[in-house]
């Protein structure tokens, strides 16, 4: 076997927990129409259906701005948009009908695809679409008739569940019907969010022209929560359409626990995002009623409290008032009502390009909440910001938690040597080591 090969099968093994994780699971998956006519378009078409064969369910929103301003224009129409919102008047609705049409047939053209030299050769995809989404118009906002814009009013959750379970493949356009028996225009992160809240999708991803959601600086922004998100929407050179950073907020405030954005220019990019532990764009996390955050001095109290009972059963060695003190800007806390209740330290060794995670507790009344694995990430987030390449743990009673989230035992010569001086041989903790 070649290296090649031998990498390919590392990979494979890698990503088996990520496809247990992700088999069953909801997602809707939302791209604009500038997507569609992107060259790298169709590695993203065979992705969708490998998603499918892995047990994933798929609802697909696309939009189609481009296509229908190609529509306007060939047919002489003027475009009026009014807060970033298109006024829909009943000329510009013909384009619009014509141009969504025409796009979702394409797609599920390429879904369906199955051809012996396609990597979708027997996938046999099954596309479902109809009128699961429900409409309103947008009415007069501002002296503003917004005429055939409309906003979604309901999601069929039900019809789109059952053809989930199918196993179908659901697409969805940016039209929606009313009542009445009128069709309304309408932006495709509304249907997309809207979608994914009735849906309690477990993922709302939205394919984007950059690598992900970008700071100030116009860096990427590996990881974050809603609130960030609420931050960079207060900042007018985000570098992202508002429209979208709406859509993830309200997902994110509705019951979504996770939302990602990918860059749809990057082959292979919404695959390493799911099924690689550093991702390929941004994962915007839920946020939780609990604080976490870096310890202050007025901590000290807190966490003296929290550590007290295991280090009289002799799991933590007992820490001084005064050494807390002084390493206090080692830790980082979940706080809930003023009251700490979790906690973790990381102690760097920069010459051997590693770090400690140490003192990892939560208050018995708060177990069962992942809170340890919280913590874990964020101290992950911090030693790679120190430029780190390791964590390791010694412990004496957790240690089949450790081995879970992907530490290795190791013997204790793997230390750093300045570690290696201060083991407690009397003590006989078990070494664990991760690469991050």
């Amino acid at each position: 076997m070649d290296n090649n090969d031998l990498n390919n099968v590392k990979w494979f093994r890698s990503a088996a927990p990520y496809i247990n994780a992700h088999r069953g699971k909801t997602v809707v998956l939302m791209f604009g129409g500038e997507a569609v006519s992107h060259p790298n378009f169709s590695n993203i078409i065979h992705d969708i259906s490998l998603l499918r064969s892995l047990g994933v369910k798929l609802v697909v929103v696309h939009g189609a701005r481009p296509q229908i301003e190609e529509r306007m224009a060939q047919r002489g129409i003027s475009q009026h948009i009014a807060r970033d919102v298109r006024v829909t008047d009943a000329e510009t609705l013909v384009a619009v009908k014509d141009a969504t049409g025409s796009l979702r047939l394409h797609i599920e053209a390429l879904l369906s695809n199955g051809l012996v030299n396609s990597p979708m050769h027997g996938a046999q995809n099954r596309v479902s679409t109809g009128n699961f989404v429900v409409a309103m118009p947008m009415g007069v906002k501002e002296g503003v008739d917004y005429k055939y814009t409309g906003s979604v009013r309901r999601v069929d959750s039900v019809g789109i569940n059952m053809q989930l379970d199918y196993g179908s493949i659901v697409l969805l356009s940016p039209i929606g019907y009313s009542p009445t028996g009128e069709v309304f225009n309408l932006a495709l992160e509304d249907v997309a969010a809207q979608t994914a809240i009735a849906l309690k999708a477990d993922k709302l991803i939205s394919l984007i022209d950059k690598d992900g959601l970008l700071d100030q600086s116009g860096e990427l922004i590996r990881s974050c929560s809603v609130r960030r998100v609420k931050s960079l929407l207060a900042d007018n050179d985000c570098h992202i359409r508002q429209l979208l950073l709406k859509a993830i907020i309200k997902s994110g405030e509705n019951g979504v626990e996770r939302c990602h954005s990918v860059s749809y220019q990057t082959d292979g990019a919404l695959l390493q995002e799911l099924f690689t532990r550093d991702g390929s764009g941004t994962l915007i996390a839920q946020d939780h009623k609990e604080q976490i955050r870096t310890a202050s001095i007025d901590d000290v109290g807190g966490i003296l409290e929290l550590i007290a009972p295991m280090e009289e059963e002799g799991i933590l060695v007992k820490r001084s008032r005064e050494l807390l003190e002084m390493e206090i800007n080692q830790f980082i806390v979940i706080e809930k009502e003023d009251a700490i209740i979790a906690c973790a330290a990381l102690y760097p060794y920069h010459e051997a390009k590693c770090g400690e995670l140490a003192c990892v507790v939560t208050h018995p009344e708060y177990r069962g909440g992942n809170r340890a694995l919280r913590l874990l990430n964020e101290v992950e987030a911090q030693a790679k910001n120190m430029q780190l390449q390791q964590l390791f743990v010694l412990t004496t009673v957790s240690a089949h938690w450790f081995q879970e989230q992907g530490f290795i035992h190791q013997p204790t010569s793997a230390l750093p040597k300045d570690k290696q001086q201060m083991y407690n041989i009397q003590r006989n903790s078990k070494v664990f080591m991760k690469d991050i």
